[in-house]
């Protein structure tokens, strides 16, 4: 069952920043952590934490990439120009930034749509509840489910990351 739903997830199409249609199937078997990223929240600091993950796991098969939103409180509110200039300069992001995505509502980006089914360690699943929410897709099909306070780099995100990576 698992493989039928990650073949499913990872063939959900979105776009990058540039308009250019992908999905996660391109990332191979590399476990993908999602994240839908705001430049004006208090938890934007978090993009330096992204960028160490990326940095520190991207070889051994981690990708992260981040879907800019302004659902919350309008916190992306510039265009994908001003959002990558943004994430480069301020952040040194080096991860892909994707085109801007709704996450929730009957507007969401299908991938997000598909994601969101998704427990969390509580079991709550649905809506988003805020930029920063956290989805690492691991090569086997299995999606952990991490809420926007939970930083990058909190032990139990860490301890997903290393578990669905090959030894």
């Amino acid at each position: 069952m698992a493989d039928t739903q990650t073949a499913e997830l990872r063939d959900i199409p979105y776009a990058d920043a540039t308009g250019v249609e992908h999905t996660l199937s391109e990332f191979g078997e590399r476990a993908v952590l999602i994240v839908n990223v705001a430049s004006k929240c208090g938890l934007t600091p978090q993009y330096e934490q992204l960028e160490e993950l990326q940095r520190t796991y991207g070889d051994r098969g981690l990708q992260v990439i981040g879907f800019p939103c302004n659902q919350f409180m309008g916190q992306e509110p510039g265009s994908m120009e001003e959002i990558l200039e943004y994430c480069a300069v301020t952040w040194g992001v080096s991860f892909p930034i994707m085109d801007k995505v709704r996450v929730n509502g009957s507007h969401a980006a299908p991938l997000y749509k598909a994601l969101k089914k998704a427990k969390n360690a509580e079991g709550a699943k649905g809506p988003v509840m805020w930029n920063f929410e956290k989805f690492l897709v691991t090569p086997s099909g299995q999606v952990h489910r991490f809420r926007p306070q939970t930083k990058p780099d909190a032990p139990e995100i860490i301890a997903a990351i290393e578990a669905s990576l090959p030894a």
